[in-house]
């Protein structure tokens, strides 16, 4: 195995550099040797910007073959590449990019001028416009530039990226991913889930998280694949892709939610189809069986985080049962334990916890929050609960850190929660998530006025407006008078649940 991750893709399609790699509909297809030269133009420009190895590379852009080279190019010049949500707000940024210290910052113009006001006061050397096409600014710069075909040379434990990944207590965690993690995590999908010769990837999937850019593009480039790269998804464009060429799709519940109610999409749109993959979020079994009755083909579940890749998967050959995410990866270990540690009893509900190559390398400056994630044996603790049948097989029945999971976006309680607090008229809140037919779960905050205050819940929500993502955003906000509490004054969320199911803004 390559020590640089780059070097493992490089060598796959070295024979391929004419073949196709990102397909944009409706514009430019480039080239693996085109992306290939791109990157490498685009690290001697880094070069030239002061980027030196293990620097980090803060990005917020827009999804373009530009930021694949972007992303190759940190990569091959040793660097630590962090992207960030697109939809986070200026004031998210700020946090980011005060705890990351990148040597660079690339955003998009629209955001350029707040932006590198922020990045100029957190001690950022330079913040740069990437542009999304090749005559544009940092991308049109480095086709001027002479290409640095060098490879940094990196250990398998030596940083290749973090992602940002919310905490319980509403302060952001970098999840620290060497060269190995995703290398190994990468090679196993591959393998797992029998890539062909001539597959091609349909790639609806934001590049800002680790479905989009680890899971779904790695496998791409180990394959030499063709990618149908698309701006968000749509419909429309799913179809387009799934009726031509494509035969892999990667996706959320949401998308396979969002085709089956389309009056546009009938079983013979997947006559070309390979394999359906689900994963971000828990898909219902509802979900499952109907698109296993109207197209023939069982969506492949599978089990991941930030902070370990790919966990578990339901077989490639073999039973894919709606409602479980299958077996633990090849070289994973899955173990369900209680709050000590120890394995339950089988088939009992316990903690799920893991240990394998792809697992994270700790939370960015955070060595003490670190060690309380880790067990003394190397299990990480997901805080994901889970039961595991005599076969192995797992399926996962609740999350113990009140996750919310919507759209296939992760999002944590406690930070809304602490920013609807500070609102002069809120004494207290607590955010759920309610059941939604098309995002699977919804954002719903349930609001104590301070005592005399009054306060409405378009009040709220415009106050929330520009101080986080919209994803994040309560899409209902309730005022009552008090929160339920048990006997140790904590607040009962399973009770708002109960009360609430019935309320999601569908």
């Amino acid at each position: 195995m390559s020590s640089n991750l780059f070097e493992l893709f490089q060598e796959r399609y070295a024979t391929k550099l004419d073949k196709t790699f990102l397909e944009i509909p409706g514009g430019k297809s480039y080239s693996f040797g085109e992306i290939d030269d791109l990157s490498a133009r685009m690290a001697a420009k880094l070069l030239e910007n002061g980027l030196k190895v293990g620097d980090r590379v803060v990005a917020q852009v827009d999804k373009t073959p530009g930021a694949v080279a972007l992303y190759l190019a940190v990569l091959r010049s040793g660097g630590i590449f962090v992207p960030l949500n697109t939809a986070y707000t200026a004031t998210e940024v700020e946090y980011f990019l005060g705890d990351a210290k990148p040597s660079l910052f690339f955003c998009g113009l629209e955001n350029l001028a707040d932006l590198s006001e922020i990045a100029q006061a957190q001690g950022v050397s330079k913040t740069i416009l990437l542009g999304n096409n090749e005559t544009e600014a940092f991308w049109g710069e480095a086709l001027q530039t002479d290409p640095k075909t060098e490879i940094a040379p990196r250990s398998d434990s030596d940083l290749a990226s973090f992602l940002y990944t919310s905490g319980t207590t509403g302060r952001s965690k970098g999840a620290m991913l060497s060269h190995e993690n995703l290398a190994s995590n990468a090679l196993t999908l591959h393998e797992l889930w029998q890539f062909e010769p001539e597959d091609v990837l349909l790639h609806a999937l934001p590049i800002f998280h680790i479905h989009g850019l680890f899971v779904a593009l790695h496998c791409a480039l180990l394959n030499a694949s063709k990618v149908i790269f698309l701006p968000t998804f749509d419909v429309s464009e799913i179809l387009r892709g799934m009726r031509g060429e494509a035969s892999v799709l990667m996706g959320v519940p949401t998308f396979y939610s969002r085709l089956l109610a389309s009056p546009d999409f009938h079983s013979d749109d997947c006559k070309g189809m390979r394999l359906f993959i689900s994963g971000s979020a828990p898909m219902t079994e509802q979900v499952h069986k109907a698109w296993t009755n109207k197209t023939g083909h069982k969506i492949l579940e599978r089990y991941g985080m930030t902070e370990a890749g790919m966990i578990t998967s339901n077989p490639y050959d073999g039973e894919r049962i709606p409602g479980t995410v299958g077996f633990a990866l090849p070289g994973v270990e899955v173990r369900i334990a209680d709050e000590h540690g120890k394995e339950v009893t089988q088939g009992d509900i316990g903690c799920i916890e893991v240990r394998g190559p792809n697992i994270f390398q700790g939370y960015w400056q955070m060595p003490e929050k670190t060690a309380e994630e880790f067990r003394e044996d190397g299990y990480f603790i997901t805080g994901d609960l889970g039961i595991m049948d005599e076969n192995g097989r797992v399926s996962i029945v609740g999350r113990g850190k009140d996750l919310i999971i919507s759209g296939g976006y992760n999002i944590y309680p406690k930070e809304i929660e602490v920013i609807l607090d500070e609102h002069p008229c809120v004494l207290e809140s607590a955010v759920i998530g309610v059941p939604h037919s098309d995002f699977g779960e919804a954002v719903f905050a349930v609001v104590v006025p301070q005592s005399g205050k009054e306060v409405s819940e378009e009040e709220l929500k415009e106050f929330l407006r520009e101080k986080m993502a919209r994803f994040k955003q309560p899409k209902t906000i309730v005022l009552v008078e008090e929160l339920p509490r048990n006997t140790m004054g904590k607040v009962q969320k399973n009770l708002l649940r109960e009360q609430f199911a019935s309320h999601s803004s569908d």
